[in-house]
């Protein structure tokens, strides 16, 4: 019989709790971060949150529903995105803030790679900052660190505008991993105390290049970090399933995400989050090889 693919769940204990501002976030199970897009041009939900009472009532709903971080970003990032100016971002982001309350509930990111965008949503009680660009910008790490926060450095090949521009790699996961920890020890060593990584999955990566690192996502454990992990919506699952609208991809995303889990991750950023629920206690079960906790 001939010898196919094995898939084997990654060698996996809790990765360490993370400090924010406070609270902690620990990883006995997986985290669910729900995402909230306070754009009018995201790719995955075309404006649907930009009011601020639709975004409010996402997020009752993604509380509801389970989520322990909810994540708010003012700007999209979509593939070919050209970015908005910092007082925009802030226009955006901060009266959801100000309307929520971040002493109890999920705790609450914000999605920016603006140092002047961190500070702002920070001064109204963010816990962690989510920085697509991997903290590059020493004027972002102070900040996190002046704060207390926690951070998510994640890997992306150039910027929005160019990242799916032909994107190649030697060594897919060799680069990644030496990013993401060179990123972390960076930002250690500016006195982030709490620092969770992010392969990027569709950041500067090709359909092949996406589904390279969900089959061997376990070798990221290696980082000893929290690992976070997002492939809600995203267009490599519209090849797949030939879902063409980014919002329809819902049984794609929800299986992607159990793989991902099954690989070691921490934290899935999802769109969908009762749905993300399911997915990842089942992708838990497989990786413990258990129904019982």
């Amino acid at each position: 019989m001939r010898e196919g693919l094995r898939f084997e769940p990654a060698e996996w204990t809790p990765a360490p709790a993370v400090k924010c501002r406070g609270r902690v976030l620990g990883f006995e199970q997986v985290r669910i971060m729900g995402v909230l897009n306070a754009t009018p041009d995201s790719f995955s939900d075309g404006g649907e949150f930009f009011d601020l009472e639709a975004a409010l009532g996402q997020i009752a709903r993604m509380t509801e529903e389970g989520a322990d971080v909810i994540d708010i970003g003012g700007e999209s990032t979509r593939p070919g995105s050209q970015g908005v100016d910092e007082a925009e971002e802030i226009r955006r982001v901060i009266p959801i803030l100000e309307r929520m309350n971040l002493d109890k509930g999920p705790l609450v990111s914000v999605d920016t790679s603006k140092a002047g965008v961190a500070r702002a949503a920070l001064d109204a009680g963010v816990h962690i900052v989510n920085d697509i660009t991997g903290l590059r910008d020493p004027g972002m790490r102070a900040v996190i660190a002046e704060y207390g926060a926690a951070a998510v450095a994640m890997h992306m090949k150039g910027e929005p505008h160019t990242m799916q521009v032909n994107p190649e790699y030697e060594d897919l996961m060799g680069e990644l991993s030496g990013y993401l920890r060179k990123s972390a020890r960076q930002a250690e060593g500016d006195g982030i105390r709490s620092v969770l990584v992010d392969p990027g999955v569709g950041f500067g990566k090709s359909w092949d290049h996406n589904l390279e690192i969900l089959r061997r996502m376990g070798e990221l454990r290696e980082l000893g970090r929290p690992l976070v992990v997002g492939v809600s919506r995203k267009s490599f699952i519209g090849a797949i399933t030939g879902v063409e609208a980014a919002g329809e991809r819902l049984i794609g995303s929800k299986v992607a995400e159990a793989f991902a889990v099954v690989g070691g991750a921490d934290v899935i950023r999802t769109h969908d989050v009762g749905a993300a629920v399911e997915a990842v206690r089942l992708g838990e079960a497989v990786r413990r090889g258990s129904v019982g906790p």
